[in-house]
């Protein structure tokens, strides 16, 4: 059976992600919460741009209407 969008989601609660915005920022940190309308929740949020840190959030939410893509990060 196929999973559904929110289950994989799900799976990446308490996990690192990169969050891809659809005016080209991207957001990483750990993924504490969301919702069915894909408001996220980030803790230890950084915003990233061209590879590199540009500034630290902390605890951020991202309004899901503004989300293009969600990917689990591998931390290095």
């Amino acid at each position: 059976m196929a999973e559904r969008p929110l289950d994989v989601i799900h799976k990446s609660l308490d996990k690192d992600v990169l969050v891809l915005l659809k005016r080209g920022s991207e957001f990483r940190g750990k993924l504490i919460g969301y919702d069915i309308h894909l408001n996220i929740v980030l803790a230890d949020a950084d915003l990233i741009q061209e590879g590199e840190v540009v500034k630290k959030y902390g605890k951020i939410v991202i309004r899901g209407d503004n989300v293009l893509a969600i990917s689990p990060v591998e931390l290095e």
